[in-house]
């Protein structure tokens, strides 16, 4: 697992099929991984309203968000700014990539995660 450009491997593309949110921890923190249509979205996985996990959320395919399985916060995939719900601020995203059937994430160090 080579760290040279910030990006560390959190676990194979097949553990994340499409539709579906899944979980990885790392030493840098907890990032959930989603994957919808071919496209992989990484995010912080603590809901800014009350701390939920945000793996454990629902996804809405067509508006590209994550719903907070406790009071129904709903966040972009792509920036991590909260749509819907009591959450205020946003969750942290992270760049997301595929190696050799690997998903890589890069996570900020003494960042958010």
């Amino acid at each position: 697992m080579s760290e040279q450009d910030g990006f560390v491997r959190v676990g194979g593309l097949a553990e994340v099929p499409d539709g579906e949110i899944r979980l990885f921890e790392h030493v840098s923190g907890r990032v959930a991984v989603a994957h919808i249509e071919n496209e992989l979205f990484a995010f912080g996985d603590e809901c800014t309203h009350e701390g939920c996990s945000l793996a454990e959320g629902e996804l809405d395919e067509v508006a590209d968000t994550v719903v907070c399985p406790c009071h129904g916060s709903a966040f972009a995939l792509r920036d991590g700014e909260p749509v819907d719900g009591p959450a205020r601020d946003p969750v942290p995203v992270y760049p997301v990539r595929v190696r050799d059937g690997w998903i890589e994430v890069r996570l900020e160090i003494g960042g958010q995660a």
